[in-house]
């Protein structure tokens, strides 16, 4: 997933802004928009740019994903061109993001004493279970005389 092929790229004087359109070999089904900017950015050194994803089209038959970003200096600038309900959604899925790596912070934080707490009770429940099913056999055998 790390190769790019650039299809075509045009700075559209008019709006103020860079159009990237580029192919992901082997990326079907694979490819989520954040990451699809993630490797842009990297590629094309667009560090402190406004990269927005505008279409990501998986192909039917291919494994080949082509996707449409533009690119503003000024995110004012993008806000004002671009339909609002994109931001939104690119909000909402930052704001996932941001939860998931949290969750995954705190998992791994509460991890050892977890795993310390889980082991216990475990023991306890093995040293009592034979205890209930002699319990459990004494009444069948006195219903059996």
């Amino acid at each position: 997933m790390s190769t790019i092929e650039t299809l075509s790229d045009v700075n559209n004087t008019f709006l103020s802004r860079r159009e990237l359109t580029c192919d992901f070999p082997g990326s079907s089904g694979k490819l989520k928009s954040m990451e699809a900017v993630d490797m842009v950015t990297k590629e094309f050194k667009l560090d402190g740019k406004v990269v927005i994803p505008m279409r990501l089209k998986t192909h039917v038959g291919m494994s080949k994903v082509t996707g449409t970003f533009y690119v503003y200096e000024d995110e004012g600038l993008a806000k004002k061109h671009i339909n609002p309900t994109i931001f939104s959604r690119l909000e909402k899925t930052k704001a996932k993001i941001a939860e998931a790596e949290k969750a995954a912070e705190d998992a791994a934080a509460e991890a050892p004493a977890e795993d310390a707490a889980a082991e216990a009770p475990a023991e306890d429940a093995a040293a009592e279970a034979p205890a209930e099913d002699a319990a459990a056999e004494a009444p069948a055998e006195e219903k059996t005389e």
